[in-house]
Formats: C-alpha cells, sequence, structure tokens
C-alpha cells in the first residue's frame, strides 16, 4: 500500500503538476510512517530508522557537496573549458557521429550532466548535423549515447553517486565495476556510429562556423575568456590515477581540487584563492566583463551555449540531489526497518532464483519506475532499497546492484516519452523520442549487456569482492 501511494504521489507531482519529485517523495515518507505506526511501531523507532537511513547515505551527501566544490573550482581553473576545447577540436564532418558522441562524453564527463551537455552541445551539434545534411534521429542518439555515457561514468555525476549510495557501497568501487560492460558497450557503439556515418556522409564543405566560434569564445588567444593549455588536462588524471590506486573518494577528489586550484592560480589572471571559495561553494559564473564581450562578439547561440553549460557546479547546487538523497532514505530507512519492502521483495524474487536473476529482475524494475514514477532518481531509489538487502542474502556484492541501477535506471529514462528526461530531450532537441530512441544506442544497449556480462560471470562478485562460482551465476 505504501508503495502505492509513493507510486501515485510521484506520477502525479511530476506528470501532472511537473514539480520535482522531493515532496512527492516525502508523501511516501509520510506514508511509510504511518502504516509504521498502524503497525505498532512506535514513533522513536520510526524517527531513528529514518536516521538510520540517512546515515548509509551521509558519505555520498558528502561527496556530492565535495564534486560541487570541484566543478566550481574546475570550471574556474580552465580545466573544464580545456577539455572542450580539445574536444572540440576533433570534430570532422567524415567522422561526425563518432565526433559528437566522444565530444558529448567528453562534456558530460567533464560536467558531470548529462542534461548540461545535451542543452549546450546537443543543441549545437542538431544545427551541424542539419547542416550536413544527417538524419536528425541519428545525430539525437549519438549526442544521447555520449551525454549518458558521461553522466554515467562521471564521479561528477549525482547518478553516480546516487546509486552506490542506495546499493551501499562507494562511488570509486561503482565506477571500476561499471568499466567493463560501459567500455565494450561504448565500443560497439562507436562502431555503429563508424559505419552508419560513413555512409551517411556524401562529402561537401560543412558549415562548421557554431563549432568554430565556440571553440574560439573559450580561447583567451583566439578573443575567449579562458587560458587553454594541455597541462589544465592533468586534474582529471590526477583523479584517474587515484581511482586506479584506489585512494578512497573524499581524498581522490578532493586532490583533484587541490591540484585544479593549483593549476588555475596559475593559468588563470582571474582565479585567486577569493574565487575558489566564493565558486566552491555558489557555482562558477561569468563576470559582467566576460558577459558584455559574448554580447558584443558571439551569436546569441554560441553565448547561450556558454553560459549553460559553464555556469555551474558549488556546493548550492548540489542540494537538489543531497536533499533528494536524504528524502530518499529517510523512506528506505523505514520500509527496511518496519519489513514493508519486505512484502514486495518476498513476491518479486520469486521470478528471480539466482543472481542473475535479480540483476535482470533489478533492471525490469528499473525500467517500470521509469515509466510509472517518471523521474530519473526515483529509478535507482526506489529499486536500489528495495534490492539492497536480497542481494545481501544472495551473497553479492552491491557493487552489481549499483551497476544494474546505474546501468538500467539512469539510461533508460531518456527513452521513455513521459519521463521527465524523455520530455526535456523532446524539448530541448526538438525531436520525438519515437524518431531518436532506436538510434540512443548506448542506452538500451547498455542494460543488455551488463546482464549479458553478470550472465558470463564476468562482472559478478561476492560479498569479499571475489568473482562468483559459475554454478553461482546460474539464473
Amino acid at each position: 500500500m505504501t508503495l502505492v501511494i509513493l507510486i501515485v504521489s510521484l506520477a502525479v507531482g511530476i506528470m501532472y503538476y511537473e514539480v520535482d519529485p522531493h515532496v512527492p517523495m516525502f508523501v511516501g515518507v509520510i506514508a511509510a510512517a504511518l502504516m509504521a505506526m498502524y503497525l505498532g511501531y512506535k514513533w522513536e523507532e520510526i524517527e531513528k530508522s529514518m536516521m538510520d537511513g540517512i546515515y548509509k547515505a551521509l558519505q555520498s551527501c558528502c561527496i556530492l557537496i565535495i564534486v560541487g566544490i570541484l566543478i566550481g573550482v574546475w570550471i574556474n581553473a580552465g580545466v573544464v573549458p580545456s577539455m572542450v576545447y580539445y574536444g572540440l577540436k576533433i570534430l570532422h564532418p567524415a567522422i561526425f557521429f563518432i565526433a559528437v558522441v566522444l565530444i558529448c562524453s567528453i562534456t558530460s564527463l567533464a560536467t558531470g550532466t548529462s542534461w548540461g551537455t545535451m542543452g549546450t552541445m546537443g543543441v549545437a551539434f542538431m544545427g551541424i548535423g542539419f547542416g550536413l545534411g544527417m538524419d536528425p534521429g541519428m545525430t539525437a542518439g549519438a549526442i544521447l549515447s555520449g551525454a549518458y555515457f558521461g553522466d554515467k561514468m562521471s564521479p561528477l555525476s549525482d547518478t553516480t553517486n546516487l546509486a552506490p549510495a542506495m546499493a551501499g557501497t562507494d562511488v570509486m568501487s561503482h565506477v571500476k565495476a561499471m568499466l567493463l560492460p560501459t567500455a565494450v558497450t561504448y565500443g560497439l557503439v562507436l562502431a555503429i556510429f563508424g559505419v552508419v556515418g560513413a555512409m551517411q556522409y556524401h562529402g561537401g564543405d560543412a558549415d562548421m562556423s557554431r563549432v568554430t566560434e565556440f571553440a574560439n569564445a573559450l580561447n583567451v588567444a583566439e578573443g575567449g575568456v579562458f587560458h587553454i593549455n594541455p597541462i589544465l588536462l592533468l586534474p582529471p588524471v590526477v583523479v584517474i590515477v587515484a581511482v586506479a590506486m584506489k585512494v578512497p573518494a573524499i581524498p581522490g577528489i578532493t586532490l583533484g581540487i587541490i591540484v585544479g586550484g593549483a593549476l588555475g592560480m596559475i593559468f588563470q589572471p582571474d582565479c585567486n584563492l577569493g574565487t575558489i571559495f566564493n565558486f566552491g561553494i555558489n557555482g562558477y559564473a561569468f563576470s559582467d566583463e566576460a558577459l558584455a564581450m559574448f554580447d558584443a562578439t558571439l551569436s546569441e547561440e554560441t553565448a547561450y551555449t556558454m553560459t549553460r553549460l559553464l555556469e555551474s557546479g558549488g556546493i548550492l547546487n548540489m542540494m537538489f540531489s543531497v536533499s533528494m538523497t536524504i528524502i530518499a532514505m529517510m523512506f528506505g530507512g523505514i520500509m527496511e526497518y518496519t519489513h514493508q519492502l519486505e512484502v514486495v521483495v518476498d513476491q518479486l524474487k520469486k521470478l528471480a532464483r539466482g543472481p542473475v536473476g535479480l540483476v535482470t529482475l533489478t533492471e525490469a524494475t528499473c525500467v517500470f519506475s521509469n515509466m510509472t514514477m517518471p523521474e530519473q532518481y526515483i529509478s535507482i531509489v526506489v529499486p536500489g532499497r528495495m534490492y539492497a538487502e536480497e542481494y545481501r542474502k544472495m551473497g553479492v556484492h552491491p557493487t552489481v546492484l549499483s551497476s544494474a541501477l546505474e546501468g538500467a535506471g539512469t539510461v533508460t529514462s531518456a527513452l521513455i516519452p513521459w519521463n521527465t528526461c524523455g520530455v526535456f530531450i523532446a524539448d530541448t532537441l526538438d525531436i520525438e523520442v519515437v524518431k531518436y530512441g532506436p538510434w540512443a544506442l548506448f542506452n538500451w544497449m547498455m542494460p543488455v549487456i551488463n546482464v549479458l556480462f553478470v550472465a558470463l560471470g564476468l562482472t559478478l562478485k561476492d560479498l569479499n569482492g571475489k568473482p562468483f562460482k559459475k554454478k553461482a551465476a546460474k539464473v
């Protein structure tokens, strides 16, 4: 009954009133608390269960806050602009679709947002693709494939932090667990788009003026705002190396902030300790002089792209995700302590006779959540709290759950027309889901390949992080 109230509340709030999911989610918390009281639990027990639930997600909340600081500092330091600038330089009409996937991947990895990538680089690429005579559905599919790859894999992404919080693991372990199936999926996507691009492109001169203008607007040497330098690509490398060396998430990301801030004060005249403090909490914002320069020298589209993409980051901008995580864990804490989730899970787990079946059921629940509670975050939160205990009982490592949540909940949201992600994409890129859906290769291939790798035992780990025995990988 509690889940029904939650689903109805979220569906009405998101689909009918078009509001954020926080308060509708809190209605679910109220329903869970009232049901717990009806079942005989005292308020002190219910309140403690909420606090216990929040405690489990405190590490992820701290990471989200630190990531907000990192994004603001990296943009101010020229790290993110350098990544985008060099990404734009690889764009060429003959490899248009591959270049779109790669550039959107770089942008999304650097900023941690698929929506920001699609709303900026995506809009520009749709126009370029039109000028080149490319199929709009293919172009949009390439944009989504790159944007969601970055969103799924970037430690700066809110969903990349939310999924391990719901599963009960840390973000770095989560990212490492996703590497193999995601890399294979990404490679297949690039190969397919490479073949399609070679067949689709008919030669001729392409209008690359918008790309050139945007790249120039980034680089001081070409009349832009930031001092672009290859050395500014070092901070992301530092974070990647930290992950590879198993440095915990908080010190690893903090190291990226320190290196980025230090390089920023070397390369950017306007970067100092004061701007680092300011942009770290409020997010990066262009100066009045820069905005005036945009108005005087850039087209309206390029000026919009600059501000939309790069005015982001900061602790305060992460409060949306932090507050969502806290409310979701209040709900999950009550549901777990009072055993209300067990009623649902006990019925569903009959469909899953082993780890592979459990992963498949998890992904199916994520897709169902995206359809019935049409919000990307909810498709991670609800299945995550539903199945976390079942994975533990089955002896499966929580990174297997977090990978399933990310591999289905995050990416399939773009394929549902009435989901907030599907609506955003249709409005932003001016194309219907039915047209870009078949070409959003990464989005629909990822859940399939994730289950396949679990079935083969390649990503199926026990609670100690060791490979499962082959017999345990059967459905």
